[in-house]
């Protein structure tokens, strides 16, 4: 798929490559065998794990090189561009589900959940977690497979995989190590808020650029968001609006096949020469100089 078919699509429901809603891989053998060439820039529908189990090599996720480390986890969300180096035949596993896979309409938690673990404005994609849960990790993911293996009809089946997957995902946010980044707490009201403007963020950056309109949306005053943002994230609401438009020209100007007016509209710039000294005061360059280094 090109990103510009992704980008249509990935907030929708969707399945994973098995065609059910969750699938895991090992790598190498993934990497062997998969067609599809992983070394160059690519996107998925679907959310992502990637679980490096040994030091060496890097991944490549939105424009930026991470070298990868012993227990390193990724956690891609929908629309995330990343290739694998090409150079390093990795072991390790990926954990591949469809967006609707947690999603529960009972309890909005869920979301905060996918929220906290997955890449969010202002939040690294990846974290090395602590070797003394590794094992439990590993048992998790044995089970998991143990019940993909028993086949959809089996009673409860859906269900024992949310479990085992909500249970992966805990352990790794109890254990990881992201630095600088600070853990958040959803009972705290203002902690909450901070995750409820990241999660509006994701879905109405292409048509809300000012942060009045996330307050307002939000139901709270400005000064109110500011202060919840910058406890949990040392930036302001304007510069998490504006790197998420910064990020998304990005892949749209090098992966989605178009001109910088179409990417201006479609990022809701109604006058490209606005959004040209936009791009250039966000990423240090215009639009048109960062398309050509391609």
């Amino acid at each position: 798929m090109t990103y510009e078919q992704i980008h249509q699509a990935y907030d929708t429901a969707c399945d994973a490559p098995s065609g059910g809603s969750l699938h895991i891989q090992h790598m190498p053998h993934f990497l062997l065998t998969d067609p599809n060439d992983n070394n160059t820039g690519h996107v998925h529908t679907f959310y992502e794990i990637i679980w490096f189990h040994e030091d060496g090599g890097s991944h490549h996720v939105d424009f930026q090189d991470y070298p990868v480390r012993k227990n390193t986890f990724f956690f891609l969300a929908p629309g995330q561009v990343h290739h694998f180096d090409g150079q390093t035949l990795h072991k390790g596993t990926l954990i591949q589900f469809c967006t609707d896979f947690m999603r529960d309409e009972r309890d909005s938690d869920d979301l905060l959940l996918k929220y906290d673990v997955f890449h969010a404005p202002g939040a690294p994609c990846c974290q090395v977690t602590d070797e003394s849960v590794v094992e439990e990790l590993r048992r998790l993911v044995e089970l998991m497979e143990t019940e993909i293996a028993r086949g959809e009809s089996v009673f409860g089946h859906d269900e024992m995989l949310r479990l085992l997957v909500r249970q992966f995902m805990i352990l790794c946010y109890r254990h990881g190590n992201r630095p600088d980044t600070l853990q958040l707490d959803t009972l705290r009201p203002s902690h909450r808020l901070f995750i409820r403007f990241r999660q509006m963020v994701e879905r109405d950056f292409m048509k809300k650029h000012a942060v009045g309109e996330y307050a307002d949306a939000l139901c709270v005053s400005v000064r109110t968001l500011t202060s919840s943002v910058s406890e949990c994230s040392h930036a302001t609401p304007l510069s998490l609006i504006n790197n998420r438009i910064a990020l998304e020209a990005k892949r749209l100007l090098r992966h989605g096949n178009l001109m910088v007016k179409e990417v201006a509209t479609r990022l809701g710039y109604d006058d490209v020469s606005y959004f040209a000294k936009f791009f250039k005061r966000t990423t240090g360059v215009l639009p048109t100089v960062y398309q050509k280094g391609k």
